[in-house]
């Protein structure tokens, strides 16, 4: 059961809310079609249920809110648009991430390819899948957690007849074996052929909440609507001059002014209302199909018991085994949620063929007759048609749902950034450039050994490794909001678990990239140049910690940057800013001579320490007092210590305008 009460969307800069006031509720059991012209606030509507546009109002899912359920994608499966992801990763790599991110076993990913007929397709990129696969896989995609309802905006829009029914039936299983299912279109017949209930908004209100057969006796056929207040009478002259007339005319009593005149026009029924001097003060002319606000196609009389319903017609024999395979799927009972034994009923697709009584007036679904007044004759509304929420849970200003992480960030981070060549061609360019670097480097005996095996010139700001390094760490968040995949899934990625998880795989990645690059130096040295080349003076196990830990503070200094400003340009600018800018002020700082000396810092350790210290410990202490005294090294420091800063400023600053 899905209930959405008061959602009003935020106003714009030029116009009203794109959606205002809108309560109405979706069944399990039932496709319901939310209908209504473009730009009338339906897919607006759609992100307010989802949290992912600021508003007011609030949706319960099965008398839950989204910000109080552990695990969304198992309640709720959306499809918005086309399907957001980077273009080069396949749509088994998207899905695959996705699981990640909702939770879920990897081989959900596969098992959800084959369900929807996208076996195939699994290692095609996203940018080479056709319209059809590309919205076969957000439909995979909101299915990944066996969701109880399924939101989907226009999934129908540009494709075939055949595609069209494809969709259509897996609504139709997925609500007959007790799901919920609420999609958008702007095609009135398309509404009354698929939908059981039909809920009408433009301009963002809500209009009508109908069940089909009462939307296409009001909706789908011409009809002049007359604004009276001798309703009474007119009704009963138009049905004396049909009769007289020897025609097939409906009149029906909308409220207590208006009335709906079906097979006539304006001309017949303005010169009627003439000739016997009634008083008219509306009367306009509507096509099937056409939305009127104000008028919700409901008026005083009973509600009809009649069960027609609309004809069905089986799924073409290609699609009919598609939705058995979906059965594992779109099941979504959990544990008492349907009796055993509950019938599962064969998917199917409505086909037009809408029948209605004539002489049968316009109902208002599931309320008993009772007069109506006020500006929205007929209209249904929120009080009537919902229950009130429980009193902790007022129906005012939804509290924000809190900024979710991918269920599991590190897995998701590694699919993330091995599903693209992005990160091989990166981890490639490190290690042909600095080989080369390093030859060039070391036909010098004045180029110290460490300098030449690390491959960093004078004229290069940081040596290759670490300028991929802090390339594929910019790359980990720029990728994020460029391709917005989390936020899509109401994900925000500034969560602080997920930048964990991105540290960790960044770093991880920077200090392979770091001893794969010092390793192939070193052996092409010694093969050049010989042995003698490599002896390296010092202690080997600091120089190795300067060395990883540079290519780290690069990769996070890329990774904090391009997550605070939302692009990858800002990640690689503050990997270069740091040696270009900060070193440098860093050097003229320190040119000042310290009257303090940090002589015996390991010492001074030990006797703080509770615990006690190996000896090894001194030498890595002094080694990384020794790294924070080079300039690039404090510069590295002081980047990382600002950008953390910002990163939470720019974190809570959202949380709070949300």
């Amino acid at each position: 059961m899905l209930q959405a009460i008061g959602l009003t969307s935020r106003p714009g800069r030029s116009g009203p809310p794109a959606v205002r006031d809108l309560s109405f509720e979706a069944g399990p059991g039932q496709v319901t079609a939310l209908f209504g012209p473009a730009g009338a606030g339906k897919s607006t509507a759609l992100r307010l249920m989802l949290e992912l546009e600021p508003g007011r109002g609030i949706t319960y899912f099965r008398g839950n809110p989204l910000h109080r359920i552990a695990h969304p994608a198992r309640e709720v499966g959306a499809l918005l648009g086309d399907v957001p992801g980077h273009p080069a990763r396949t749509a088994r790599g998207q899905l695959r991430m996705l699981c990640a991110a909702a939770g879920v076993a990897l081989a959900r990913a596969d098992e959800l390819l084959r369900d929807i007929g996208l076996t195939a397709l699994g290692d095609q990129r996203l940018d080479a899948l056709p319209l059809a696969a590309d919205r076969r896989l957000g439909i995979a995609a909101a299915l990944l957690g066996a969701p109880q309802t399924l939101l989907l905006d226009e999934p129908g829009r540009g494709l075939t007849a055949r595609e069209q029914a494809w969709q259509y039936g897996l609504m139709r299983a997925h609500a007959d074996r007790g799901g919920t299912v609420l999609w958008t279109t702007d095609d009135p017949k398309e509404a009354a052929r698929i939908g059981d209930r039909v809920v009408t908004v433009d301009g963002g209100r809500l209009i009508a909440d109908q069940e089909v057969v009462d939307f296409a006796r009001t909706r789908l056929r011409p009809r002049v609507v007359v604004c009276t207040p001798y309703a009474a009478r007119l009704a009963s002259l138009l049905h004396r001059e049909a009769r007289v007339a020897r025609r097939s005319v409906e009149v029906v009593v909308d409220a207590g002014s208006e009335l709906s005149v079906y097979g006539s026009n304006c001309a017949e029924v303005g010169e009627i209302a003439y000739r016997h001097r009634v008083l008219v003060h509306r009367l306009t002319e509507e096509a099937g199909g056409s939305v009127v606000a104000g008028h919700a196609g409901g008026g005083t009389q009973e509600r009809s018991q009649r069960q027609d319903r609309i004809a069905i017609a089986p799924l073409p024999p290609q699609l009919q085994q598609v939705p058995d395979r979906m059965q594992p799927s779109l099941s979504a009972k959990r544990d008492g949620e349907h009796p055993e034994g509950e019938a599962k009923s064969e998917c199917r697709v409505p086909a037009v063929a809408l029948a209605a009584a004539p002489g049968q007036g316009v109902e208002r679904s599931g309320h008993p007759s009772e007069p109506s007044a006020g500006p929205s004759r007929g209209s249904v509304s929120a009080v009537e048609r919902i229950p009130s929420p429980p009193p902790s849970q007022p129906p005012g200003q939804a509290p924000r749902r809190p900024l979710r992480s991918p269920l599991r960030p590190v897995r998701y981070e590694l699919l993330r950034l091995l599903g693209v060549r992005t990160a091989a061609l990166v981890f490639g360019a490190a290690l042909l450039a600095s080989p080369v670097l390093s030859l060039l480097l070391a036909r010098s005996r004045e180029v110290p050994v460490p300098v030449a095996i690390a491959a960093w010139p004078d004229f290069l700001p940081l040596p290759p490794a670490a300028l991929c390094a802090g390339l594929i760490g910019a790359l980990s968040f720029g990728e994020e909001f460029r391709y917005p995949v989390l936020a899509a899934r109401g994900t925000v990625p500034r969560r602080v678990a997920l930048l964990l998880a991105k540290m960790l795989v960044t770093g991880a990645a920077a200090v392979l990239i770091a001893l794969l690059v010092a390793g192939i130096d070193t052996q092409v040295l010694a093969v050049v140049y010989g042995r003698e080349a490599i002896v390296v003076q010092g202690n080997l196990s600091a120089l190795l910690m300067h060395w990883c830990a540079l290519a780290i503070g690069c990769a996070w200094a890329g990774l904090l940057a391009a997550g605070v400003f939302r692009v990858t340009a800002a990640g690689v600018a503050a990997v270069l800013f740091v040696p270009v800018v900060i070193a440098p002020l860093v050097r003229q700082a320190s040119v000042v001579p310290s009257a303090r000396s940090t002589a015996g810092i390991p010492d001074r350790v030990r006797e703080l320490a509770w615990f006690w210290l190996p000896q090894q410990a001194d030498d890595l202490l002094l080694a990384g007092v020794r790294m924070l005294a080079q300039p690039v090294g404090t510069a590295l420091v002081l980047s990382l210590a600002v950008l953390v800063c910002m990163f939470v400023f720019v974190g809570l600053r959202r949380r709070t305008h949300c």
